[in-house]
């Protein structure tokens, strides 16, 4: 099926394109006018990429249900076990397409060694045990590594780190360390990973470890939406006490941002949403991205840079090439919404259609009228 989007503005990364037309060719994104069966008037409205979500937990075919519905087609899942559980999402067609670390590295005692599956998967207890660790890891169908660093605390300790980051470049991988601490992004940079997950929580990187962190090219997925969870006045003190560091604050997570966003450290929009009971906060999937883009405006990111870190990095920085730019031979993940979110980021919440993959869904605010 051929459809033409006519009469729409398409953001191309950096700005709102003239109303044009964009041309869907089944899953794809087409170039060859001939032979269309349907036509969109898109009456103006702005022509988005589909978001991607860098960081969540899945829990099924529901999530992908209701996060292709808030337009977010790309979910990178920063921690599901067993293998056979990812690969079970895997083989749904026509909703979010996921990418994962599977089984995260973790520390014997650390909070993350408790949670079902996951927790007895992941162990690892030395640097001897890396090279195993990371091959098992990505023969099973992982797309990345993911290390769980939980310092101060157990661990892991600097030499397991920096063993797990050193197989999994030499097997051209990319590794995400997540890390709440300031100690912990420390461990994270030296042992050079590509990415860090979450911000330090007990005090904000400073212009140094901002400036070393731009200067590697690392990626910054923030989940202030989870941070703002961990430290709100609701949040029961056991619990911020089991999964934060003591001076716990949304301000430093908040400071953090800006410093790397200063620096100019690419930021990618994640969310940390899951339904982990233990968790801290009670967003769900789809709209919790919505708020990520409105905390990272507030954080000092401009409302492109915010865009962008839902559409345009995520895919660069993911090597995901099919993907982040509505152009020809792209794959037809798009959201169309009316305002302007380059004026507004909030009117990235105005959904009137998505396409994933070619196939159309209710948005989810009309899904919530009828």
């Amino acid at each position: 099926m051929r459809t033409a989007l006519r009469n729409v503005r398409v953001f191309d990364g950096r700005q709102l394109l003239r109303p044009g037309t964009v041309l869907l060719d089944g899953d794809r994104i087409g170039s060859d006018p001939e032979g269309v069966t349907a036509v969109v008037d898109g009456a103006g409205a702005v022509l988005l990429p589909g978001l991607t979500d860098a960081h969540l937990h899945l829990n099924g075919r529901s999530a992908l249900e209701r996060l292709v519905r808030f337009g977010v087609t790309t979910a990178l899942d920063m921690a599901s076990a067993p293998p056979e559980f990812i690969d079970s999402l895997r083989a749904v067609r026509g909703l979010t397409d996921i990418r994962s670390a599977g089984t995260a590295a973790l520390a014997p005692g650390s909070v993350h060694s408790h949670i079902p599956e996951i927790g007895r998967r992941g162990l690892i207890r030395s640097a001897g045990e890396a090279e195993r660790f990371v091959t098992e890891r990505f023969a099973e169908g992982s797309n990345y590594l993911k290390i769980l660093i939980n310092l101060p605390g157990p661990g892991p300790d600097r030499a397991t780190v920096d063993a797990l980051v050193a197989t999994a470049h030499r097997l051209g991988r990319l590794v995400v360390a997540h890390a709440l601490s300031y100690e912990a992004a420390e461990v994270a940079q030296a042992a050079g990973v590509d990415a860090l997950t979450h911000t330090p929580l007990d005090r904000p990187l400073d212009d140094a470890a901002a400036d070393r962190m731009a200067a590697a090219g690392r990626t910054l997925i923030p989940t202030l939406t989870m941070m703002e969870a961990l430290t709100a006045t609701s949040t029961p003190a056991q619990m911020l006490a089991q999964w934060a560091t003591p001076g716990a604050s949304y301000d430093n997570a908040r400071a953090s941002v800006a410093a790397a966003y200063r620096a100019g450290v690419a930021i990618l929009a994640g969310t940390d949403t899951n339904t982990d009971v233990e968790s801290a906060g009670n967003f769900s999937f789809g709209d919790s991205l919505h708020h990520e883009l409105e905390l990272l405006v507030d954080a000092g990111l401009s409302n492109l840079d915010a865009l962008r870190a839902a559409t345009v990095l995520p895919a660069e920085r993911f090597g995901l090439t099919d993907r982040g730019a509505v152009a020809p031979g792209r794959r037809a993940d798009l959201v169309l919404v009316d305002g302007d979110p380059l004026q507004d980021i909030r009117a990235i919440r105005s959904i009137s259609r998505v396409w994933c993959g070619g196939v159309e869904h209710t948005p989810a605010r009309l899904a919530r009228q009828s």
